[in-house]
């Protein structure tokens, strides 16, 4: 299977463009809280949205860095989007590493990301289970029917809902001795609702609602990595460096750390006759702001490079690494507000909505509490063990 003629070529160099395009929309969906449909297309057209679609499919197969600085990218346009579409690309990601879909649907799904977006998202969070990270059997199931299965269930945190192609829904079968799995899911069939939940005070355009299903029919090839309830285990959150969810906050502090210098530039009181950007003040903050972006960037870049050479990445260190991540974009935002006051927090400034969205890196598994536990762990075995 190849539709290397077909698929839109991915070039790196528009990303400028691309984040310009993006950040030019990105305030009004904010607004709003609608699905960014035209800031979606505008990825479509350049090649984006297939960038990690296998070699042996035709696809560029960008890898971790290139992911990576997709993902600063898009982050710095409007993290909504590049949320939205980090699902995506970790879906063909994962398929050209390792045959997740019959190949016959994923086929299908690549013809159909020639014309036009096909948005592609595991759907696995509920109202009861929460994330399947930390254990548990989903309460959608998936009842046997003639040539298929059928879903009903109700996820909840569905990124990028009102706009999905396809819907990878974890669930539990109905049989005898249960199993749990994925089911392909056409996110324009009969049965499926979306509930309009998603009011966040950040990432308002992910569009991050509530999905029920209702006896929605999926055919027998549509049903993947179906393992026995009572052996199963939690699935493995370490499958690369973890790269791709950080940078985009990072990429959320470039574009608020952007609009600061330009407008401390743009300040210049009668008493001081030179730029707020000129002072001491300013500069020594400006380098705090930049060591920790910059550092931590360094960081994860270092860590996905080492991923694309073929060497694994630790679950610790990608923990880790996102973890440091995340705190260097929160507290760089926060200490911009800080260092302006009122406009930082003015609504007609883009840097209160910058603060709201990076809040969010917070929420993606694994949790600091998590990362922390485990570091914890580990310290008190190593004294246990006397190293």
């Amino acid at each position: 299977m190849t539709l290397a003629s077909a698929l839109r070529p991915y070039d790196p160099s528009v990303l400028p463009e691309v984040t310009a395009a993006l950040a030019a929309r990105a305030g009004e969906y904010d607004r709003t809280g609608e699905f960014p449909a035209d800031s979606i297309q505008v990825l479509h057209d350049a090649g984006i949205l297939t960038a990690t679609v296998g070699r042996r499919f035709g696809g560029a197969e960008v890898g971790h860095t290139g992911a990576l600085d997709l993902m600063l990218a898009l982050g710095e346009g409007d993290p909504s989007v590049a949320l939205i579409t980090a699902m995506t690309l970790a879906f063909h990601s994962g398929q050209a590493s390792r045959d997740l879909l019959p190949a016959d649907l994923y086929e299908r799904i690549l013809e159909e990301s020639v014309n036009g977006p096909a948005l592609v998202n595991a759907l696995q969070v509920e109202p009861a289970l929460g994330t399947p990270s930390r254990g548990g059997a989903p309460a959608t199931t998936a009842r046997r029917v003639d040539g298929g299965w059928k879903i009903t269930g109700h996820k909840i945190y569905s990124t990028g809902a009102a706009g999905l192609r396809w819907m990878i829904v974890m669930a539990t079968t109905d049989e005898d001795e249960p199993r749990v799995g994925s089911f392909a899911v056409d996110g324009r069939d009969r049965g499926i609702s979306i509930e309009e939940t998603w009011d966040n005070t950040g990432m308002r355009a992910t569009s991050s609602h509530d999905v029920i299903f209702d006896e929605v029919f999926v055919p027998e090839d549509s049903a993947f990595g179906l393992e026995d309830l009572a052996s199963r285990r939690p699935a493995d959150q370490n499958l690369g460096p973890g790269t791709a969810l950080p940078a985009i906050y990072l990429g959320v502090a470039r574009a608020a750390r952007r609009w600061l210098i330009r407008f401390l530039d743009s300040r210049r009181p009668a008493n001081l006759g030179t730029s707020l950007l000129e002072l001491p003040r300013f500069e020594a903050a400006l380098g705090e702001i930049d060591l920790q972006l910059t550092t931590n960037e360094a960081l994860l870049r270092s860590l996905a490079d080492q991923a694309d050479r073929g060497i694994p990445v630790s679950k610790e260190l990608a923990w880790g690494a996102k973890t440091l991540a995340n705190r260097a974009a929160i507290t760089s935002v926060q200490n911009m507000v800080g260092l302006i006051g009122n406009p930082g927090l003015s609504r007609s400034n883009p840097l209160e909505r910058h603060l709201r969205d990076v809040y969010s890196s917070r929420v993606h598994f694994p949790q600091e509490d998590t990362v922390t536990a485990l570091f914890g762990r580990q310290a008190k075995a190593s004294v246990a063990s006397g190293r």
